[in-house]
């Protein structure tokens, strides 16, 4: 009884430190993993997306393909706290002065897109290439494919890895003291 006690003791000494962390934590984590997701899905759709037979345009895709892959290799494969400080301090540095819970949002968001970006594109490729082709005998374009079609089924059979990546993220969030915030 007396643990019990000396607990809820310390716990209304420090609630609202503790509620102002829960809040923080809650805050970066659902708002990270909202906008990992969006670039997720913007990196994993264009990686998927076919290239065109020749010309200017493919050499601007296949450019663009080979940043995201660098994007993802260099996120996925640095520690976040390292990203954290790169990231905040070093646009100290460049004279960018950003909030602290701000800097946390962004470096959780772009650290967790280039995860969600190969949850995506791992989900779109699984789909088979019978419902693209579905899609267009039908009469739609590519985009039309993708967001009525292939997208769908791609959010149903990623969801559990979605999850485990909000889960992941979520105690993640605690990298974000290492640049100052509570």
């Amino acid at each position: 009884m007396s643990f019990l006690n000396d607990v809820l003791q310390i716990f209304l000494k420090y609630s609202p430190q503790l509620l102002q962390g829960i809040g923080n934590t809650m805050l970066i984590a659902l708002t990270g993993t909202l906008a990992g997701l969006a670039i997720g899905l913007l990196t994993g759709v264009v990686r998927t997306a076919p290239l065109p037979v020749h010309g200017f345009v493919r050499f601007l895709r296949r450019l663009l393909n080979g940043l995201i892959a660098c994007y993802v290799e260099i996120f996925r494969g640095t520690p976040m706290m390292v990203q954290a400080m790169v990231i905040y301090y070093g646009s100290m540095q460049m004279g960018l002065r950003m909030p602290v819970l701000v800097a946390a949002v962004l470096i959780v968001s772009v650290n967790t897109g280039a995860y969600m970006g190969e949850i995506v594109r791992g989900g779109i490729m699984s789909i088979d290439p019978g419902q693209m082709e579905a899609g267009r005998s039908l009469g739609f374009n590519y985009a039309q494919t993708m967001i009525y079609i292939i997208l769908p089924q791609t959010f149903k059979s990623v969801l559990p890895a979605l999850a485990n990546e909000f889960i992941v993220l979520l105690k993640e969030t605690s990298v974000s003291a290492y640049i100052g915030l509570n």
